[in-house]
């Protein structure tokens, strides 16, 4: 599938990967490089991002797990970082879930293979703190407060708002509330159960603050999606771009980095893919946590991943990705976003919501309650 479910564990968003490879061999360190101990550095120090990036050429190798290349324009993250740096992607389990990343970081535990860095959610991470390394990119002063942990041990690095993608064919939509018109029987999808998936639970929430609900009170959301599936209008499919394309999920609801990597391709199927962030609901957010394997055996590499992904590069790579990057507001006040990557995606102006793990918890409630939770209908993987 193109869209890559965000699989939840305790109803977290979480986040998949896949990576490209390349890259030079492995050269020693400089003397002057050789000394530092790179699994304890919390920065890079004096010699700032050539010293940690140096270094991390002299190990040769990053290992990634969960990236997928077409997922807020990964592969491209890859690419790049692996061309300026000479430092090869070693990628494993493109398609597992947070929760899959930190048992393999464990399983693999000083075998040389266990994952340098992870990209998870917020409820994986924070119930796993203990095993990451605090580090600070260059750019931390550009990172609001709420977006990390003090010291470092994650940071919030990318975030999109959950739209409705759409064949223009079938007329404008532009509010929840049209999704509930007869005519788009059978026609409307989410990524993934909300039982399982970042996107189909955030699809949830959305719909809930339509129909007077909350952060705290998803309820009203599964209520209108009881609504639509009674109707016959939302299907129990998975979107993909092949379903998109033959018209078996022609409305689709997902974040904007997903909904928007389609329109080139079903440009070319022949399909006017629109997107829109609903206008009768405030937009939905759910950023995602990068941190460092405590355990990594590239420990100067992974610090150079991440000072790649918190750079004015990285975080353009993202936005070309559609995803709107932590230190966006930063780089937009020093003219170093990128100008038509930042108009693709035009980020709503209104303040999301996202929720805490405490409404998360809440949530999860909710969708598993017997009586009037998410029983009625069951989205294959």
């Amino acid at each position: 599938m193109y869209m890559k479910s965000r699989v939840l564990t305790a109803l977290a968003a979480v986040t998949v990967a896949v990576a490209a490879c390349g890259g030079g061999a492995a050269t020693p360190a400089p003397a002057s490089q050789a000394a530092v101990d790179w699994k304890t550095a919390t920065s890079a120090g004096a010699g700032g991002v050539d010293a940690v990036c140096a270094a991390g050429k002299a190990e040769g190798t990053l290992n990634t797990i969960a990236l997928p290349p077409d997922w807020a324009n990964y592969g491209q993250m890859m690419d790049d970082f692996t061309k300026k740096y000479g430092i090869k992607i070693t990628n494993d389990q493109p398609d597992v879930d947070s929760q899959t990343e930190i048992t393999t970081a464990k399983q693999q535990a000083g075998t040389g293979r266990q994952p340098d860095t992870f990209d998870l959610a917020p409820v994986v991470a924070q119930a796993n703190l203990d095993m990451f390394a605090p580090y600070q990119p260059v750019t931390w002063k550009d990172i609001p407060d709420a977006n990390k942990d003090a010291a470092g041990t994650w940071i919030n690095s990318y975030t999109g708002y959950i739209s409705i993608g759409y064949d223009a064919s079938l007329g404008d939509i532009k509010n929840v509330a049209d999704l509930a018109d007869p005519k788009y029987k059978g026609k409307i999808a989410m990524n993934g159960d909300p039982l399982k998936a970042s996107a189909g639970f955030n699809s949830v929430v959305m719909a809930a603050l339509a129909n007077g609900g909350s952060a705290d009170n998803i309820q009203p959301g599964i209520d209108f999606w009881k609504k639509l599936a009674a109707s016959g209008n939302f299907v129990p499919l998975n979107p993909a771009p092949a379903t998109i394309a033959s018209g078996q999920t022609p409305i689709v609801l997902d974040w904007t980095y997903n909904n928007a990597s389609v329109i080139d391709s079903q440009k070319k199927a022949g399909v006017d893919w629109k997107v829109v962030v609903p206008a009768d609901a405030p937009p939905v957010s759910s950023f995602y946590m990068a941190t460092i394997n405590k355990d990594a055996a590239h420990p100067a590499a992974a610090r150079c991943w991440v000072e790649y992904l918190f750079s004015d590069a990285g975080q353009n790579t993202w936005l070309k990705g559609f995803a709107t990057p932590v230190r966006l507001p930063a780089m937009i006040a020093a003219g170093t976003a990128d100008k038509d990557a930042l108009a693709a995606i035009n980020p709503p102006t209104t303040a999301p919501v996202q929720l805490t793990l405490e409404q998360i918890d809440a949530a999860k409630k909710l969708l598993t309650d017997p009586t009037n939770g998410w029983n009625f209908i069951s989205i294959p993987d």
